[in-house]
């Protein structure tokens, strides 16, 4: 083994031998940031190559790229736009950019505006999935893909290429949509998808003892650096049967990705359209807030709850850690346990409070207590019957955060101690130039005591002439459903936050989106699977989708055709095939044709600009608003038209009766 520096920023390693390795061989190829082609390696990239180059002075590398060598051991032309390549004793991984990591600032206080990892594109952002640092994800899948992979391998047919299509096959929680979401995970994942040596050793240990070594040999090389894939933007309305992904590339890489894929769309899917239904009942002005970090299925459930939902319509989350990594605005209050802790205004510490505007500073229990006796007196309410420790505790909270007072009103009675103890501290801020943000019930009649507080905040705003006071914003939560929410809607009420959990991140009513991962074609040849059951019958060959819009500037229906088709015109009529129907056919004059589909990867490299999380968030609420309401109701809504041309139906009955 040789490492030979040739100067002007670049190395290049090579084995010692007489001749050049055979057309085909897998190899490594190095080159300078010009673009310059080093000698390529032939085979694995060793472990204790890597620990020579990196403890040697020899200048950084611009980017490591896998390729099979061509005739006479002549590397193929350089690949630009890769990063540059860290080289270390652990292994070689794209470095990341500048500052690609760094969180940057402290949060607004109010957060109402997303923070700077929401705004900036996803491959910029922090990522704590494989990417980035060269940690992948290869092994995060099921063991029949690994023993698939050798009999691929075995045969001789690893590299024929080949399409695999990843859909779901009824929209979920019986509506009419689904919005697409996890694509940026998925192209994080791909391009860091590689096996280290321990993730070869571990696979050693699990298949059966005569796997060839040669095979975990060829298992070092592998890559998606010929893996190609096409989706319709994240954040998209999408429908049943349609593919969400399209993956093309050798047959044995794309189907060691078909676990990974399925599960970071599949959750991500389901999560962001439940939010988007809450969106939907809800309407666009109150505030929505997701809070089931305590209710998900592990942190990593979690995350992604909150991350999605926020994509899906929801305006904040209570998930510190996902305010960090994405830029989700956070928001948050006090716990009944901070309430009952105090038992008397003699545990509030300190006790002084400075005015907003530099005079001296106050006793504020004091001041509250004066405020307290007028409160009561206007409400009608015994200032006997008023909790002391909930008052103390509100006085504490409003001393430690007099910009960010905010009052949880049920730990006792809301109307006779919690508003009463709420509006007197208010009251007091307001004196020394502050304004309280807001109450939150967590229990009972939402609708009626949302109403109440609203006429207490009324009336103290007009007696006391503090004209902000009857705005107040009022939050609520409480296991808050699909059904409550539609029933809090019916009934009317003064809310205007809303904070949803279990019911969100769960997904109770669906728990699985159930996409799939089908293969559709093999060198070039289309792939039909038919089985008893006819729902699971597939769609063979590699296609385009279009979406067709109609007279009223809504989407009517998404055609799926063959490849080599002509695209459908606007103005032209359009003969069709419905998906599902036992061949049930029509005509259509789309007035607008839309390509649904882009290529995002090429050869494992990212080529399209990926948006950032704010920018998803407005895609798919665009996509909703664009959708006909009949498409959109929650409760039976109209099914969505999906269906294929004429030849791709033909070539489907052609492949059923060849089958049968």
């Amino acid at each position: 083994m040789t490492v030979r520096n040739l100067g002007a920023g670049f190395v290049s390693m090579g084995r010692e031998a007489s001749a050049p390795p055979p057309p085909g061989t897998p190899a490594w190829i190095l080159q300078d940031r010009g673009g310059t082609k080093c000698s390529p390696f032939a085979g694995s990239f060793p472990r204790p190559l890597l620990a020579r180059l990196s403890s040697s002075r020899a200048p950084p590398l611009a980017y490591m790229s896998q390729v099979p060598l061509g005739e006479g051991g002549t590397s193929p032309p350089p690949r630009p736009g890769l990063p540059p390549l860290h080289v270390g004793p652990r292994g070689a991984w794209p470095q990341r950019a500048k500052g690609a990591q760094r969180v940057e600032g402290e949060r607004a206080r109010a957060m109402e505006e997303p923070g700077e990892g929401a705004r900036q594109p996803q491959e910029q952002q922090l990522q704590r999935r494989g990417g980035g640092g060269g940690s992948s994800l290869a092994l995060l899948t099921d063991l029949y893909q690994f023993t698939m992979a050798y009999g691929y391998w075995r045969a001789g047919r690893h590299r024929e290429p080949a399409a695999f299509e990843l859909f779901f096959r009824r929209c979920p929680f019986r509506g009419g949509f689904a919005l697409s979401a996890g694509l940026g995970e998925c192209l994080t994942f791909l391009r860091a998808f590689r096996f280290s040596q321990a993730d070869l050793e571990y696979l050693a240990s699990v298949l059966p003892g005569t796997t060839e070594k040669a095979f975990f040999d060829y298992l070092r090389t592998v890559d998606a650096s010929e893996v190609s894939v096409s989706s319709a933007p994240e954040g998209s309305v999408v429908f049943s049967r349609v593919p969400l992904l399209q993956v093309k590339g050798p047959l044995l890489v794309v189907q060691l990705l078909e676990t990974t894929l399925l599960c970071l769309v599949n959750y991500a899917s389901l999560v962001a359209t439940n939010a988007a239904r809450f969106r939907l009942i809800a309407g666009p002005e109150k505030k929505l807030m997701e809070m089931g970090l305590r209710r998900a299925q592990g942190p990593d459930g979690g995350l992604s709850a909150s991350k999605y939902s926020y994509v899906g319509g929801f305006d904040f989350t209570s998930n510190v850690l996902a305010g960090k990594l994405y830029g989700i605005p956070v928001r948050g209050t006090v716990a009944h346990s901070y309430i009952l802790s105090f038992t008397s205004l003699a545990e509030v510490n300190p006790r002084r409070l400075q005015p907003q505007h530099g005079m001296d500073p106050v006793d504020f229990p004091s001041l509250v207590e004066s405020w307290l006796s007028r409160v009561c007196q206007l409400l009608q309410v015994p200032v006997e019957r008023v909790n002391c420790g909930e008052l103390a505790a509100f006085v504490s909270y409003a001393i430690t955060f007099p910009h960010n007072f905010q009052g949880l009103l049920d730990t006792f009675c809301v109307m006779k101690s919690g508003i009463p103890n709420f509006c007197a501290v208010a009251l007091a801020l307001n004196e020394l130039g502050y304004r309280a943000i807001g109450v939150r019930l967590d229990s009972g009649d939402l609708a009626k005591q949302s109403a109440e507080i609203r006429r207490a905040f009324r009336t103290c705003s007009k007696h006391f002439q503090v004209p902000w006071f009857e705005t107040v914003p009022i939050a609520v939560s409480n296991d808050v459903s699909e059904q409550y929410l539609e029933d809090l809607a019916q009934e009317g009420n003064e809310i205007d936050m809303i904070g949803i959990g279990t019911h969100l991140v769960t997904c109770p009513l669906q728990t699985s989106l159930g996409c799939v991962y089908k293969l559709v074609e093999v060198k070039g040849c289309p792939r039909l699977k038919v089985t008893e059951d006819k729902e699971k019958t597939t769609l063979p060959g590699s296609k385009q989708v279009y979406r067709l819009w109609d007279a009223a500037g809504f989407p009517c229906m998404d055609l799926m055709s063959l490849e080599e088709e002509p695209p459908p015109r606007a103005g032209r009529e359009v003969e069709f095939w419905l998906v599902g129907t036992n061949g049930k056919s029509g005509k259509v004059t789309p007035t607008a044709v839309e390509i649904l589909h882009r290529v995002y990867l090429k050869d494992g490299q990212v080529c399209q600009p990926l948006p950032s999380l704010v920018e998803i968030k407005d895609h798919a609420q665009a996509s909703l608003n664009k959708l006909n309401p009949v498409h959109k109701r929650l409760r039976n809504p109209e099914v969505y038209q999906v269906a294929v041309t004429e030849k791709l139906h033909l070539l489907l009955l052609d492949l059923q009766r060849n089958s049968s």
